[in-house]
C-alpha cells in the first residue's frame, strides 16, 4: 500500500497535503457560503457535509502514512523535513523559509488534531444541520483545522505563529458564530483581546530570541528562528533564557487560560458545542504545552522559568476546580475542568516531565471532546438547557450518551482504567519523584475536587430524577446517527488510550513518553529506579482512592439528595458566594483595567487627543488658516492699480530691510 502511495507522491508532498487538504475545504465552502446567500446555502449542505468531513479524513489518513512510513525505519528517527516551499522573509540579516517538520511530537499532535477534529465534523453534521450559517460554520472549522496542523507542523517559530495567530482567528469567529447576539459577539471579543495580552509576550521573545541567535553569530541563511539551528546555538540563550521563557509562557498563559488570563473560556462557551470540543478543549487551548514542549531545549536553561511554570499550572489546577464545584451551567462546568487539566499538563512541564504532560494532552483530548459531546446531545435534548440544576433523569431517555459521559469522567476524574488515571498519576508521581512535594499536594488535592465536580454533572444530568418539564423530558432521545458514531468511537479511545502509557510499574513500557524521549534532554525525562516503584503503586492507588471516594460521594448527592447542597450553601453563605461569583476576578478585571482603559481612551486619547489636536488642530485648524489665508488674499485683489502699487512698494521695502538686517 505504502509503495503504491509513493508511486505518485513524494514523502514530502505528502507532509504538505496534512495541512492543504483542510484549507482546500474551507476555500471551497467558504466561497460558496461568500456568494449565496443564507435561505439558498440548505441546496448546498450536503456539499459541505460531505467536503467538510473529507478534507480532515484525508488530512488524518495522510497522518496515518506518514506514521507507518517514518516508524518502518528502525535504524533512524521518525522524522522528516520538507524544505523550504518558498522564502517568505529574505533580508540581510533575517531569513524565514515556510517548511514543515514531522517528528515524533508533531506526528503524535498532528494525529490527534486530525483524528479528533474529523470525529468533531462528523458529529457537527447532526448538531448543525438546521443552522442557517452551515456553509460558514464548515469553511471555519475546516480553516482552523489547517491553522492548528500549520501550528504543530511548522519548522520554525514563525510559521508556528502564523498557526498561533490563525487559529485565535477562528476561535474568534467561531465562538462569535451566532453574533446576532450582542452576549455571544463580546464572548468572542473578550477571548481574541485576552489572547493578545499573552501574545504581546510571544512577539517579545520572539524577539530576544532573534537577538541571541545574531549575537550567536549565526548565519542568517540557516533561519534564526528555525528550531533546529536554535537548538544547535542553545548555548548562547543561557544569559537570556529566563527573560525568553517567561515571555514566550506570557503566549501559553493566554493561549492556555491560565491564571491569570484564564477569564476567556468560560465566556466561549457561547459558541457551538462542537466547536468547544475541538478548539477549546481538545486542540487550541494546548498549543501553549506544545510551544513550551517544542522549545524545551530554552525552557531547560531557566530552572527560574520552570518553577514558575509549575506553581502556576498547579494553583490553575485548584482554582479552576474550586470554581467548577459551583459552576451551574454544563458547559463551563466542562470549561473550569479544560482549563484545570491544562494546568496538571503545565505542572508535568514544569517539573522537566515534558513527555508526560504530552501524554496527558493526548489522553485529555479524547476525554474532553467526548465530554463536551455527549454534552451537547444532552443539551439538544433538552431544547439548549444547559444550566444542570433543570436536568437529571437522562440515562433511561439516551442511556448511550449517558454512559459515554460517565466513561469520559472517570477519565477526567483518574478512575482506572480509564486512559486518564494514567495519563494524571504520571504527573502526580513525575511531581513526587523529582522532590516536589508540595506541587505533588496541590495536584493531589485538585484530583479529589475534579472527581467531586465532574461526578456532580454527571448526577445531576443523568441521573435522579428529572427536574424539568415533563413535555421537554419526553422529547428527549439519543442524537443522530451522525452524532453518536463520534460518541462511540472517542468512549473507546477513553477506556483503551491508557495504554499508550501504562508505568513500567505496572509492568508496561510507558510507550509514548518512551516513544518522545528521544527529543529531550535525558536529564529530564528519566524513568524511576526500580526501588521507587513501589512508592509509585502506593501513592498511585492512594490518588485512585481518593478520586474515586469524591466521585461516588459528587454522584450520590446530586443524583439522590439534590436538596442537600443549598442546605450546606446557606450554612456558608459568604463562602458560597464567594465562590459562585468566581471570586469577582472579572469584576476587578473590569474595574481595574477594563474601565479605566476605557476612559483613556475616551476621554484623553479620543476627545483629548483625536478630537481637540489631530481634528480640531492639525485637520481642521489647517483648513480654517488655509481658509483665512484664502480669505486675506481675495479682499486684497481690489482691481485698482494704486493698491497694487501700494504693495509692491511695502514688499520692496520690507525685502531690502530684512537684505540690510
Amino acid at each position: 500500500m505504502l509503495d503504491l502511495i509513493y508511486q505518485h507522491i513524494t514523502l514530502q508532498g505528502l507532509i504538505w497535503l496534512v495541512p492543504t487538504l483542510p484549507l482546500c475545504g474551507a476555500a471551497g465552502i467558504g466561497l460558496i457560503a461568500m456568494f449565496c446567500a443564507r435561505s439558498e446555502g440548505a441546496k448546498f449542505r450536503n456539499f459541505a457535509s460531505f467536503a467538510g468531513c473529507l478534507m480532515p479524513a484525508l488530512s488524518f489518513a495522510a497522518c496515518v502514512v506518514l506514521f507507518f512510513t517514518l516508524t518502518g525505519f528502525e535504524a533512524t528517527e521518525p522524522s522528516a523535513i520538507t524544505g523550504p516551499l518558498f522564502r517568505w522573509a529574505a533580508l540581510p540579516t533575517l531569513f524565514v523559509d515556510v517548511g514543515l517538520k514531522v517528528d515524533q511530537l508533531s506526528l503524535v499532535m498532528a494525529l490527534m488534531v486530525s483524528g479528533v477534529g474529523l470525529l468533531v465534523h462528523i458529529y457537527s453534521v447532526g448538531y448543525m444541520w438546521h443552522d442557517e450559517g452551515y456553509l460558514r460554520y464548515f469553511a471555519l472549522l475546516n480553516l482552523f483545522l489547517f491553522f492548528m496542523l500549520l501550528l504543530v507542523l511548522a519548522d520554525n517559530l514563525v510559521v508556528m505563529f502564523v498557526g498561533w495567530e490563525g487559529v485565535s482567528l477562528c476561535s474568534w469567529l467561531l465562538i462569535s458564530f451566532w453574533f446576532e447576539d450582542a452576549a455571544k459577539a463580546r464572548a468572542g471579543a473578550k477571548a481574541f483581546i485576552v489572547n493578545r495580552i499573552g501574545d504581546a509576550g510571544f512577539l517579545l521573545g520572539m524577539f530576544l530570541i532573534y537577538g541571541a541567535m545574531s549575537a550567536a553569530g549565526a548565519p542568517a541563511e540557516s533561519g534564526y528562528f528555525n528550531f533546529e539551528s536554535m537548538q544547535r546555538y542553545g548555548i548562547y540563550f543561557v544569559p537570556v533564557a529566563t527573560a525568553i521563557s517567561l515571555l514566550l509562557f506570557a503566549g501559553a498563559i493566554g493561549k492556555s487560560a491560565q491564571i491569570p488570563l484564564y477569564v476567556w473560556l468560560p465566556d466561549a462557551m457561547a459558541g457551538p458545542t462542537p466547536v468547544s470540543a475541538l478548539i477549546h478543549a481538545a486542540t487550541m487551548v494546548t498549543a501553549g504545552v506544545y510551544m513550551v514542549v517544542r522549545l524545551n531545549f530554552i525552557f531547560v536553561l531557566s530552572p527560574i522559568a520552570l518553577e514558575t511554570i509549575a506553581v502556576i499550572g498547579a494553583a490553575t489546577a485548584i482554582f479552576a476546580a474550586i470554581l467548577g464545584l459551583a459552576e451551574t451551567d454544563l458547559k463551563k462546568i466542562l470549561a473550569y475542568s479544560t482549563i484545570s487539566q491544562i494546568g496538571y499538563m503545565f505542572l508535568a512541564v514544569g517539573v522537566g516531565a515534558f513527555t508526560v504532560a504530552i501524554f496527558h494532552l493526548v489522553t485529555h483530548a479524547f476525554f474532553k471532546s467526548l465530554l463536551f459531546l455527549t454534552a451537547g446531545s444532552a443539551i439538544t435534548a433538552l431544547s439548549g438547557e444547559q444550566d444542570i440544576r433543570r436536568m437529571g433523569g437522562l440515562k433511561r431517555r439516551m442511556p448511550i450518551t449517558a454512559w459515554s459521559f460517565v466513561m469520559g469522567s472517570a477519565a477526567l476524574a483518574g478512575i482506572a482504567p480509564a486512559s486518564g488515571f494514567f495519563s494524571k498519576d504520571a504527573i502526580l508521581w513525575q511531581a513526587y519523584e523529582r522532590g516536589h512535594g508540595a506541587l505533588w499536594a496541590m495536584g493531589f488535592l485538585g484530583a479529589g475536587l475534579t472527581a467531586f465536580y465532574i461526578f456532580r454533572a454527571a448526577g445531576s444530568v443523568f441521573f435522579g430524577e428529572s427536574a424539568t418539564s415533563a413535555e421537554r423530558y419526553k422529547r428527549a432521545a439519543e442524537p443522530p446517527f451522525s452524532m453518536v458514531v463520534p460518541i462511540m468511537l472517542l468512549a473507546t479511545l477513553v477506556a483503551f488510550a491508557g495504554i499508550l502509557g501504562v508505568p513500567l510499574a505496572f509492568g508496561g513500557s510507558n510507550m509514548l513518553c518512551t516513544w518522545l524521549g528521544g527529543l529531550i534532554p535525558s536529564e529530564l525525562s528519566r524513568a524511576p529506579s526500580e526501588g521507587s516503584r513501589g512508592v509509585e503503586i502506593v501513592l498511585m492507588a492512594v490518588t485512585l482512592l481518593w478520586s474515586l471516594h469524591f466521585s461516588v460521594l459528587g454522584w450520590l448527592i446530586y443524583a439522590q439528595k439534590r436538596d442537600w447542597p443549598q442546605r450546606v450553601a446557606r450554612r456558608v453563605a459568604p463562602l458560597a458566594r464567594l465562590v459562585s461569583k468566581r471570586f469577582y476576578v472579572d469584576e476587578i478585571y473590569d474595574r481595574t483595567i477594563v474601565r479605566p482603559l476605557i476612559w483613556i481612551s475616551r476621554k484623553i486619547l479620543w476627545q483629548g487627543i483625536d478630537d481637540t489636536v489631530v481634528d480640531g488642530i492639525a485637520v481642521e485648524g489647517t483648513a480654517r488658516a488655509a481658509g483665512l489665508f484664502g480669505a486675506l488674499a481675495s479682499a486684497a485683489e481690489t482691481g485698482i492699480l494704486q493698491h497694487y502699487l501700494l504693495y509692491f512698494l511695502i514688499g520692496a521695502v520690507l525685502i531690502v530691510g530684512f537684505v540690510t538686517l
